[in-house]
């Protein structure tokens, strides 16, 4: 039977949109495969690790029949890769081996049954639906992933928190040395919800979002989040416990302002980093009227120091901090001009973008 027949580019797509979760090694093996599901001439490809699952829906020409199998992901689209991109390549079964043919190419591949896949039980309980443009949401992620722990013990860290609230839609991520936040507008107002993502979910979704204004659907349950855009259903599984009262970390009423170009900022720190100790990382900032000093050092007794002018009349204040936690912040945003909020030595920093009210960065300072 021909399950299908197209474009290697259309199959090699569609494979490519659901098979980033399939992991390479897995205690189930049928984990592995892509599940093929043949109505007409449409074809559903889904693929799970029992805590997210993707599906996209493609149509191509075949046999009429209605059929079901599944079959290695990552073989299927490591042989389309090498095939060229305009050929027109077939899906055939016979008993339970799939053979792809394309140009005088020929590769039979080992199925197992449909019915042994593990599909994810949505729950019952969804919210209401609500969305903003694909480009927004990825914008968002970039600006807050960083911070999300890993392997983190307390496990609620080890995501991203999503607040729905009103006609506002929150990310906030944190390790406990430091806090991103990132809000957008949504289409309409909804009743407050909470949920966290987990890494390997948030991960997935910032390779599969594209910047365009077409919409990302989303909707949340107790234990579970579903998101449709681009063609793509991805459903996933919820990170379960109560994530930090993130409005307390944010300081409020720090008195010494300093807005500086990010560039300069950020290639300063990498030259400061090269010297720094590969244990801690540490730079020392010193602020002082018109100026801004950044120092490092390491056990080898090197050292690096870097000075940049500065619009700046508060207090003197030599800070230190982790550079890599600063160079994430900096190196994940677009805009020009980033502005840093400090009180003294010991308190956390606070650093924002002046053109964009909705992002937040809280770090916290180190001793040097």
């Amino acid at each position: 039977m021909i399950v299908l027949k197209g474009q290697q580019e259309k199959l090699l797509g569609a494979l490519q949109a659901v098979a980033g979760i399939v992991e390479r090694r897995h205690t189930l093996p049928v984990l592995a495969n892509v599940l093929l599901r043949k109505t007409g001439d449409q074809i559903e490809f889904t693929t799970s690790d029992l805590e997210i699952q993707v599906r996209t829906t493609a149509s191509f020409d075949g046999d009429a029949a209605n059929f079901s199998t599944t079959v290695g992901a990552r073989k299927l689209i490591d042989i389309l890769r090498t095939l060229p991109a305009d050929q027109n390549v077939s899906l055939t079964s016979n008993q339970s081996k799939l053979t792809l043919a394309g140009g005088k190419s020929r590769f039979t591949l080992q199925t197992l049954p449909a019915e042994d896949f593990p599909l994810v039980q949505e729950a019952a309980d969804f919210g209401p639906v609500f969305g903003v443009p694909q480009k927004t949401l990825k914008s968002l992620i970039n600006q807050v992933h960083f911070a999300m722990a890993v392997h983190d013990i307390r496990y609620y860290l080890n995501g991203i928190l999503f607040v729905a609230e009103g006609s506002t839609l929150t990310l906030v991520a944190t390790d406990g040395h430091r806090l991103a936040l990132a809000q957008a507008t949504l289409d309409k107002d909804i009743p407050k919800q909470e949920v966290i993502l987990p890494r390997k979910t948030v991960l997935e979704l910032q390779r599969l979002l594209k910047d365009e204004d077409t919409p990302i659907e989303m909707r949340f349950a107790g234990n579970q989040a579903k998101f449709a855009f681009a063609g793509l259903e991805f459903v996933t599984k919820l990170v379960e416990g109560k994530f930090p009262d993130y409005n307390r970390v944010i300081p409020k009423n720090h008195k010494n302002h300093i807005t500086l170009g990010r560039v300069p900022l950020l290639a300063s720190l990498q030259r400061a980093a090269i010297l720094t100790s590969e244990k801690f990382k540490g730079v020392r900032m010193n602020f002082e009227p018109g100026l801004l000093k950044i120092a490092s050092s390491n056990a080898e007794q090197e050292e690096a120091k870097e000075e940049i002018e500065i619009d700046y009349g508060g207090d003197a204040i030599e800070i230190g901090f982790n550079v890599t936690y600063l160079m994430d912040a900096l190196a994940n945003m677009p805009q020009e001009m980033v502005s840093l909020s400090l009180q003294d030595a010991n308190s956390s920093a606070l650093v924002t973008v002046p053109e964009q009210a909705g992002f937040k960065y809280v770090v916290m300072p180190m001793r040097i």
